[in-house]
């Protein structure tokens, strides 16, 4: 049987689909001129994605990463008028959640019915609360309303939306123009087959998974899960490598990292916090993938074909071989690739589509969570409950940390937060403890977590509180050890 009609579509012009599986690449020759085409696009478009996504410049006084620079750029530009900006695209989500769900219930064949056919009323409740949320804090940050502490404090809202919510809208349109030249023009399929016999026997994982991790260490882990979930829909990864992407690689970011260490009077130990984390990180993403909730998912794409034994036995193991063929299949990407103004606006259009649930979603999950944390007892009760396998791996003062091991669900910077009030007092070790399981838990409500869910990544709330209490248990262990070997 020919392959080559599954391949090309119009022969005579000699174009190809750009979504061609590894094995179809293999499986089409360029002329020189071509192949010459697509290592020009490979080279060009990805110096444009090292510098975007993993250069460090210093502007002023702001030392970090381009990509990093752009999106604070107008984030800045726009000051509180982005706020307003955004409540209008919360309202707007939510009257048209509305009019699609409850009110056009038989109009099946309208688009609009379509976008939202799949959200439920918990949808509308979330809606509506983070459009609440929203609500307040920008009367409350533009005009002469007060909005109550409880909405608005630093401890809630004036942290999720100044510092999550505003930031994630841009970071989602900037990511949207400059993640085809991280994805669809070579690098991507470089790094993957290069990777894919590491990946794919420790992690049971595509070789392209790992720029999910160097994104995210040099990104925002935000970055991380909206990579993961375009891949997903263009049925790169399936249902149980999209889940355990998003829920072990998608780590927080090599500068947040600094911030959250620092906070914890830690600065010095920084170098021996980030190797620990990171070590913890990928030995909790090797056991994760092989206990439920994860090992039950469906190794099915987007598009419900499952996934079959060549697929994932194809390029596990270097042979002679494999250095030629990664870079075959790399120019051969870039040939194949849309062009780059269609591949922008189609990224473009797809992150106009999720910004509004996304954002709407971390307002409301994120803000609700840190009102349970700042103004109830509810994660001081449920932290007594690691109290005892604390003393029981010898890091001290356990009652007081105690309760920053399950703090961090609701936001990650939390469980430091607890504890900087009282870095003369919590010793060393306890602190060195938190301050490292905080970073490798990497599901929290008020960022990742809520991504994921508006994101459409194949996992539900149930499976990520899971989640994040099977990695805080296997990491304080390793931490553990860690902390009595470095401090």
């Amino acid at each position: 049987m020919s392959e080559n009609h599954n391949i090309v579509v119009n022969n005579n012009a000699g174009k190809f689909r750009s979504d061609l599986t590894s094995t179809e690449l293999d499986q089409i020759s360029l002329s020189g001129a071509q192949r010459y085409k697509g290592v020009v696009l490979f080279l060009v478009s990805s110096v444009i994605a090292v510098f975007i996504f993993f250069t460090t410049i210093t502007i002023g006084d702001q030392s970090q990463i381009v990509f990093g620079h752009i999106f604070n750029f107008f984030v800045d530009l726009f000051g509180n008028f982005g706020l307003w900006m955004l409540l209008v695209v919360m309202v707007g989500n939510l009257l048209l959640h509305v009019w699609a769900l409850y009110l056009q219930k038989g109009g099946d064949d309208k688009s609009l019915v379509q976008f939202y056919a799949e959200e439920k009323p918990v949808h509308t409740l979330m809606y509506v609360v983070g459009t609440f949320y929203m609500t307040v804090y920008t009367l409350h940050a533009t005009t002469g309303f007060v909005g109550h502490d409880v909405f608005v404090g630093p401890g809630t809202g004036g942290t999720v939306i100044a510092f999550i919510v505003l930031p994630v809208g841009w970071i989602i349109l900037t990511g949207a123009v400059f993640m085809p030249f991280l994805l669809n023009f070579g690098l991507l399929e470089l790094v993957g087959t290069l990777l894919e016999p590491i990946m794919r026997p420790v992690f049971k994982l595509p070789g392209k998974g790992a720029l999910n991790a160097v994104a995210s260490i040099f990104c925002a882990a935000t970055v991380a899960v909206l990579i993961t979930s375009r891949l997903y829909r263009q049925g790169v990864y399936t249902d149980r490598e999209t889940a355990i992407l998003a829920t072990s690689f998608c780590t927080v970011s090599i500068g947040f990292t600094y911030l959250v260490v620092d906070t914890a009077g830690l600065s010095h130990f920084f170098v021996h916090i980030y190797i620990t984390a990171m070590i913890v990180a990928f030995i909790l993403a090797a056991i994760m993938i092989r206990i439920p909730p994860l090992s039950r998912k469906k190794s099915a794409y987007a598009d419900g074909r499952i996934q079959t034994d060549e697929e994932r036995k194809t390029d596990a193991k270097f042979d002679s071989k494999t250095f030629v063929r990664s870079f075959d299949r790399t120019f051969k990407r870039a040939y194949t690739a849309d062009n780059v103004v269609v591949s922008i606006k189609d990224n473009v259009i797809s992150a106009l589509k999720i910004i509004p649930q996304v954002l709407t979603l971390i307002s409301a999950v994120g803000i609700s969570a840190l009102i349970v944390a700042e103004y109830t007892p509810v994660f001081q009760w449920l932290g007594v409950v690691f109290q005892p396998l604390i003393s029981m791996l010898q890091i001290p003062d356990a009652a007081a940390i105690a309760p920053s091991m399950i703090v961090g669900l609701a936001e990650m910077f939390l469980p430091v937060l607890l504890i900087a009030g009282q870095v003369d007092v919590i010793a060393e070790q306890a602190r060195f403890f938190v301050t490292t399981v905080s970073l490798v838990q990497i599901i929290f409500f008020a960022e990742t977590a809520s991504v994921m869910l508006a994101a459409k990544i194949p996992i539900s709330v149930k499976e990520l509180v899971i989640c994040f209490f099977e990695r805080t248990l296997i990491a304080m262990p390793l931490v553990a050890l860690a902390t009595h070997l470095i401090v």
